[in-house]
């Protein structure tokens, strides 16, 4: 069998034309290009401070009707679980041993000024006579002092009289305020006393009504560190408006206002008593209802907010953002967060006006990296100078689910994180 050989100019040839191939395939491979990130320049905005506190509602007025004369019930002349005004007529009290009671009084008043008019024309008998030494001066004297005797019982006898009608008035037992009469707690027959206040009802007036809310004294104090370093605004607590969440979940449609907040910390639960107070045209709530408030507590003119989308957690779950420098470099900041203002963290340090924190194209970005940075389009709901422009109305609007999807920043309360997100 022949073989035929190649020729080794020829193989030197192949091969450097192969070589010389694949070097330049190689040299015309195009350079890395620079990845590219969605950035938001973050800025003061203003963002409401809020607090969402639990609480009970309890009425405006709390009137106990009670007995204030012994006797047996007559009569009922209400309906239980109605309106009734003040002054009108509950329950009909037994009046005839009253009635006897005046008569008698005013008897004995009667007798009283009859013998008054008697001692009074023998005084002044008496006054002409001694002048003429026609009696002693001691008989006149006696007939003063009768006189001044008989004047005290005139003026007991107008009292018992006085006493005896009230007690008959008592008989007739009213409503002493305007509102809504519970179940009654005597029936006709029953006998009642003074003496031991026998509960008969209680009458509540319901509009307006009052709220009291709990606030741990901590929350209290940080407010007022806020306040008085300028951090936070506010027009006072009278000012102040509240929004009530009923146990449904449903907000309640009116707006109420803080009347006070107690100096005293309950030395056992460390908590401050707030109350609110509300108008309850339709009686929506009644006295012991559950309820969570949200006070608009002042504005924190200087707050840093960023969309939720642009923070993350490392592995103890601290909050962490990547930030643009200058040099176009990526740097990962360390953040505390306390809150959310809509689709937006509140962050109290680790950012400053200006940064320009990453909201996309974080996969791409790498502490260190060099990045082209370029304005992100974001949703309108997560654009923060909308939450700038549109302040606290901004926040209502805004989706509970999207802030509820957010991992909890480290240190902020959840009852707050849930009010802000759910439209503080």
């Amino acid at each position: 069998m022949r073989v035929e050989r190649v020729p080794f100019r020829l193989i030197s040839a192949a091969t450097a034309a192969i070589l010389l191939a694949a070097c330049g395939q190689k040299q015309s491979a195009p350079p890395q290009q620079t990845p590219e990130v969605g950035v938001v320049t973050v800025q003061p905005t203003a963002v409401p401070v809020t607090t969402e506190l639990p609480g009970r509602t309890s009425a405006f007025l709390v009137a106990q009707v009670r007995a204030r004369v012994d006797g047996i019930v007559l009569r009922r002349e209400f309906t239980e679980g109605t309106q009734v005004k003040a002054g009108q007529r509950l329950y009909k009290i037994d009046p005839a041993p009253y009635i006897a009671t005046l008569n008698n009084a005013k008897a004995t008043l009667a007798k009283a000024q009859a013998t008054l008019a008697s001692v009074t024309a023998q005084a002044n008998r008496y006054k002409v006579l001694v002048a003429a030494n026609a009696v002693s001066k001691q008989d006149y004297d006696n007939a003063v002092a009768s006189q001044g005797s008989a004047a005290a019982d005139v003026a007991a006898g107008k009292a018992a009289v006085d006493t005896a009608q009230i007690n008959l008035g008592y008989t007739d037992v009213t409503s002493p305020v305007t509102g809504q009469i519970g179940v009654s707690q005597v029936t006709p027959g029953a006998y009642v006393q003074a003496s031991a206040a026998t509960l008969m009802a209680t009458v509540q007036q319901l509009d307006p009504v009052y709220v009291d809310l709990t606030q741990s004294s901590l929350d209290g104090l940080k407010l007022r560190r806020e306040v008085q370093e300028g951090r936070l605004k506010t027009s006072g607590p009278n000012a102040a408006q509240v929004t009530l969440i009923l146990e449904d979940g449903r907000t309640y449609s009116e707006k109420g206002k803080l009347q006070f907040t107690d100096v005293t910390v309950d030395q056992g639960t460390g908590s401050v008593t707030i109350r609110a107070i509300f108008q309850n045209k339709d009686h929506v709530l009644l006295p012991g209802m559950f309820v969570r408030a949200r006070i608009d507590e002042g504005v924190n003119e200087s707050a840093i907010v960023v969309p939720q989308i642009g923070i993350t957690h490392d592995q103890k779950g601290q909050p962490t953002a990547m930030v643009v420098g200058a040099d176009n470099k990526v740097a990962l900041r360390q953040l505390v967060t306390t809150t959310t203002f809509g689709p937006n963290w509140v962050v109290d340090s680790g950012l400053k006006a200006g940064d320009r924190v990453i909201v996309q194209g974080t996969d791409k970005a790498r502490p260190g990296m060099e990045v082209k940075a370029v304005d992100a389009k974001l949703p309108p709901v997560f654009a923060s100078d909308a939450a700038a422009t549109s302040g606290a109305s901004a926040a209502a609007g805004a989706s509970e689910g999207a802030a509820s999807s957010a991992p909890a920043a480290s240190g902020a309360q959840p009852a707050q994180a849930a009010s802000a997100a759910s439209g503080a």
